[in-house]
């Protein structure tokens, strides 16, 4: 039972209230030891409570690890697969200490993160090995690559930002924002977060047949307004194409894999309100979510960390990121942002 020299498989993620009263514990996880005060917690659980109380990044991700399991069955891997998260139950380190009561030694893990920064790649690195280091015997644990040049990630996006299009019958010539979460200055500067994301929307972009005007925005900023974040902001943008005369756009998540609660109300709320208050129409694209070839794709990262295929496919000039990162990669900023958003 395994899948070569793994023997488990983890999916990990950020996780999220189930219920109004997860909210604040799980932003004073979140946030812990960056001294946010809770009554700016209260301002972000506001945004909760617009949801009942409830993210669905959980049931995102429960529903993932059903379409993995069912893949990893089709392939012929009988391998046991857990799901833990950084911030939520069930907490990475209950889900090692699972790991090791059943007597698992060499696990697999998928980190819902697709691109390299701080906190969507190393952060991920050091829980796991605190994790880890709290209960002896812990079995390894290896991550597969990061994955934001993988042919099938950006062919699943470019699928939906072309069906998106053409079922509210825009034009290949409509601007097209493509989002990912904003980062501080100085843990942006300490990856390549900014290049990939270019890269990648270029990439999409292409594929899509889009021939219109692409960049890429940011969003879900926090903190102090004193703190530098990564621009433009969306909002700041859909206002310059309103004041440009441009009436419609796409907005592609781009920097998301799951339609979590980023999505549904930095986009799908805030965003689009400012939209339609510009007399803009504005349409958003899904994430790849629990897409078959994008859930493909995620087992074959597995076969090749479990050296079971060769093939390292990208697409763009970076190169296949190395499944071991450096110990130099993606380090964290000198000075910890205070960020209370749900990261991708």
């Amino acid at each position: 039972m395994g899948i070569g020299r793994f023997d488990s498989l983890l999916l990990l993620s950020f996780g999220g209230p189930e219920r109004p009263d997860d909210v604040m514990p799980f932003l004073r996880n979140v946030t812990e030891g960056r001294g946010v005060p809770d009554e700016r917690l209260a301002v972000v659980a506001e945004q909760y409570a617009l949801f009942g109380g409830k993210s669905p990044i959980n049931d995102l991700n429960r529903e993932l690890l059903r379409s993995l399991q069912g893949e990893l069955a089709a392939r012929g891997h009988d391998v046991p697969a857990f799901w833990g998260n950084r911030n939520w139950h069930p907490l990475v380190s209950d889900v090692v200490e699972t790991l090791h009561t059943q007597g698992h030694k060499s696990t697999v893990c998928l980190v819902t993160s697709a691109f390299s920064s701080y906190s969507g790649c190393r952060q991920y690195h050091e829980d796991l090995d605190r994790a880890r280091s709290q209960v002896e015997g812990a079995p390894e644990i290896r991550r597969v690559r990061v994955f934001w040049n993988h042919p099938d990630f950006l062919e699943t996006a470019a699928e939906l930002l072309a069906e998106s299009r053409d079922k509210a019958n825009l034009s290949k010539q409509t601007p097209v924002l493509h989002t990912a979460h904003s980062l501080p200055v100085s843990m942006a500067a300490t990856s390549d977060y900014e290049s990939q994301l270019n890269q990648a929307a270029r990439i999409v972009h292409e594929l899509a047949g889009m021939e219109g005007p692409n960049e890429v925005v940011y969003q879900s900023r926090s903190g102090p307004p004193s703190v530098p974040w990564l621009e433009p902001g969306i909002d700041g943008r859909l206002q310059q194409l309103a004041d440009d005369g441009i009436t419609e756009v796409l907005v592609h998540p781009l920097g998301f894999v799951a339609d979590h609660m980023e999505v549904l109300f930095d986009l799908d709320t805030q965003a689009s309100g400012i939209a339609e208050n510009l007399g803009m129409e504005m349409v958003r694209t899904p994430t790849v979510g629990t897409h078959p070839r994008f859930v493909s794709m995620m087992v074959d990262l597995v076969e090749e960390a479990a050296g079971l295929r060769e093939d390292r496919p990208t697409l763009g000039d970076a190169g296949p990121r190395p499944d071991v990162c450096s110990l130099d990669c993606c380090p964290a900023p000198s000075r910890p942002p205070r960020r209370v958003s749900q990261q991708p």
